[in-house]
Order: C-alpha cells, then sequence, then structure tokens
C-alpha cells in the first residue's frame, strides 16, 4: 500500500509582499554581446534596493573604490569622470506582474538622466526571506544584469 502525504505550505505571499523592505546588494555581474562577464559596481559592490508598500522604491549602485574628495566641488577631471561612471541613483514607482515574475520600474529621477520618465523591467529570477535575485535583460549600456541582494534585517 502506498500512502502520499501531501505537505501544507500554505497560501505563498503575493511577490509585491516579498519585495517590501530594504536590500543590500551583494553581487552585480553583467554578460556582455559576445558573452564576456563583466562586475560593473567591481569586485566588492556597494548599493541598496528599497520597496515601500505603497509602490515606491529607490536603488542606488556604486563601485566601493569611488575616490574619496574633499567636497563634491573639489577634485580632477578623472576623479569626477570616476564618481560619475562609478555610481548611479534612480528612485520612481514599481509595479508587479506577479505571473511573470517581473518588477516594471517607472523612473522619476535618476542621476543618469536618460532614466528619467522612463520605464524598465527587472526579472526576478528567485526570492527567500533573505535573499533577492535579478536579472536586468537590457541595460543601458547593451549587456544583461544580473544582482543578487541580501534583505536588510
Amino acid at each position: 500500500v502506498l500512502i502520499l502525504v501531501a505537505a501544507k505550505t500554505g497560501p505563498q505571499k503575493p511577490l509585491k509582499d516579498e519585495l517590501v523592505g530594504t536590500w543590500t546588494l551583494v553581487s552585480a555581474v553583467d554578460t556582455m554581446p559576445d558573452g564576456s562577464k563583466s562586475e560593473p559596481w567591481g569586485p566588492n559592490p556597494k548599493g541598496v534596493y528599497m520597496f515601500d508598500a505603497n509602490g515606491r522604491f529607490t536603488q542606488m549602485l556604486m563601485r566601493s573604490d569611488l575616490p574619496k574628495l574633499e567636497t563634491r566641488l573639489a577634485g580632477t577631471p578623472e576623479q569626477h569622470k570616476a564618481q560619475a561612471q562609478g555610481a548611479i541613483a534612480m528612485y520612481g514607482t514599481y509595479s508587479v506582474d506577479e505571473a511573470a515574475k517581473v518588477i516594471n520600474v517607472h523612473f522619476e529621477g535618476s542621476t543618469f538622466a536618460r532614466f528619467v520618465g522612463a520605464d524598465g523591467k527587472r526579472v526576478v529570477t528567485s526570492i527567500t526571506s533573505d535573499e533577492l535575485r535579478t536579472a536586468n535583460p537590457a541595460t543601458s549600456t547593451g549587456t544583461k544584469a544580473e544582482s543578487v541582494w541580501k534583505r536588510v534585517k
């Protein structure tokens, strides 16, 4: 006699509810059109991704080796270029396509002006209570970006 026992897992929370909170960047890897990989934010990237329950988000990504200037106005042209290329911040609204596991973002503001007013998609490749993995299939640099985030507790 074969007896099957079904595990009772209970209802799963909607993805939008699982996203709400603050996440810190663990890793970010871009795949170039030729298949090669790069770490656009360096080997020890810094970043935060925040989602609130009302459909607002903010995200910041930066290299950990940015030049340390005395003031924002000080520095050489090379240092300013390193800072501009080594950090990005954005904020706006988001919605979730539960079936497709996609976060649809609308950029209201960004340090990369081309994003302002634009929309983007982030595919959630996996999510647990502690870890969020996302993919951006079409970045502004023509690469596919994959990021790993850890929930802040």
